[in-house]
């Protein structure tokens, strides 16, 4: 490939990346706050779950058709919209006196919020070829990270120095400037420079691109995707790893915060940690993939199970008052966490031609699980009295239920 396109390739991921570094201060920026709007509005665990349910929701409706419409209408388009729409619905959160009138525009916000993920992972998988995607998406991973880290940074103090409703006003307004930014910046695809495709060599991605173009009319890549197997356990697989994922993510603040006696400022730097754990793994676990593993990626997602059911386990029987071990097993799932390449293997399943139908698709599991465990778990905290251990025990559970799915796909 010409050096232009070489250039090209990575003004698209590191323009992402850049922009996708504050994505989550208008989506998730609801945790590190909640111990404060559950204060502020006297919420129960049950009202806390069902904003979260809402967001995790109707992110997974948008990523059942961005991804798709995006395909369509305009890969780059579709992430700026997402963009400006998310910082519209954070503003109207804000506004919120009630659970009511704040799950209904936090659920909308999870749904715009949606087209800025998986339209750009399209557009990822349209300059990066397979033999190279484990490094992108890795550097991507990283990215998610940071921005996890950033949120939660960035919320809590806007929060703590303002109150939690400058949180979803203020920090929201960069994802609006920087998806905008993002659109002028970059290209769907090569040939929208002038620059020739890549020719996919590797037989994992080659044969989904092989689909006719018949196959890709309407609604044809859903069926195409959801009658592959191997695609279908990795979406389930998704879903159980959000499980864990945001089940820790939701519940471990209100764990310290609660069942700990620690105060709001010693919950957020352990919970500091999670995050910092999923900046440090994902670029290293690409790297092994492409250069050691021949960008085999299931080796990887079945290290990241174990690995992380066994902090899980850990983190239920430890004692949450001892900060100094809940930061080193915040850090030790995040890395665990991060480690897993589920998300490339969606891409590296449906192909260029399907990629922003595909990890609509594998992400939507991720959320509805993600919205499942933030009911399921609220209701057992509120009506059992609080049985934290088996809260975590539940989530180390789906990791190993995870291994053995994840063991069925050859990719």
């Amino acid at each position: 490939m010409p050096r232009r396109y070489h250039r090209w390739k990575w003004r698209v991921l590191v323009s992402f990346c850049a922009f996708y570094l504050f994505v989550y201060t208008g989506r998730f920026n609801f945790w590190p706050t909640s111990p404060l709007i559950k204060d502020d509005l006297q919420l129960t665990n049950i009202e806390i779950g069902i904003i979260n349910a809402m967001l995790l929701w109707g992110f997974m409706l948008g990523d059942l058709v961005h991804g798709r419409l995006s395909e369509a209408y305009g890969l780059r388009l579709w992430v700026m919209l997402g963009a400006v729409f998310t910082t519209v619905f954070n503003w109207a959160t804000s506004f919120g006196t009630s659970a009511i009138t704040m799950a209904i525009p936090w659920a909308m916000a999870g749904f715009v919020n949606a087209a800025c993920w998986s339209p750009a992972i399209s557009m990822i998988s349209q300059w990066w070829p397979r033999r190279e995607r484990g490094i992108a998406m890795g550097i991507l991973g990283t990215v998610t990270g940071g921005a996890m880290l950033l949120m939660w940074w960035l919320s809590s103090w806007v929060a703590a120095e303002w109150g939690w409703r400058a949180a979803f006003r203020y920090p929201p307004l960069m994802i609006m400037v920087l998806g905008i930014a993002f659109y002028f910046l970059t290209r769907d695809r090569p040939r929208d420079v002038g620059l020739p495709e890549y020719i996919e060599e590797d037989a994992i991605s080659a044969a989904p691109e092989s689909v006719s173009e018949e196959e890709l009319k309407g609604l044809g890549p859903y069926k195409v995707l959801l009658t592959n197997s191997r695609f279908q356990l990795a979406c389930h697989v998704k879903g159980l790893e959000n499980v864990a994922r945001y089940g820790l993510t939701t519940w471990v603040p209100l764990y310290y915060f609660e069942a700990g006696g620690l105060d709001i400022t010693q919950t957020v730097l352990i919970t500091f940690l999670l995050p910092l754990g999923y900046l440090i793994a994902p670029p290293v676990s690409g790297f092994i993939s492409d250069r050691m593993l021949g960008s085999r990626r299931r080796p990887l997602v079945i290290a990241s199970c174990f690995l992380s059911a066994a902090a899980l386990v850990v983190i239920a029987v430890a004692p949450p008052s001892n900060a100094w071990l809940g930061a080193a097993l915040m850090l030790w799932g995040g890395i665990s966490m991060g480690v897993s390449l589920i998300s490339t293997i969606s891409v590296d399943l449906s192909g260029r031609k399907m990629a922003g139908t595909g990890a609509g698709v594998l992400d939507a599991h991720g959320y509805l699980y993600a919205g499942a465990q933030a009911l399921l778990f609220s209701v057992l905290l509120d009506m059992a009295g609080s049985p934290w251990p088996i809260v975590f025990l539940v989530m180390a559970a789906t990791r190993l239920i995870s291994a053995a799915m994840i063991s069925r796909v050859r990719v």
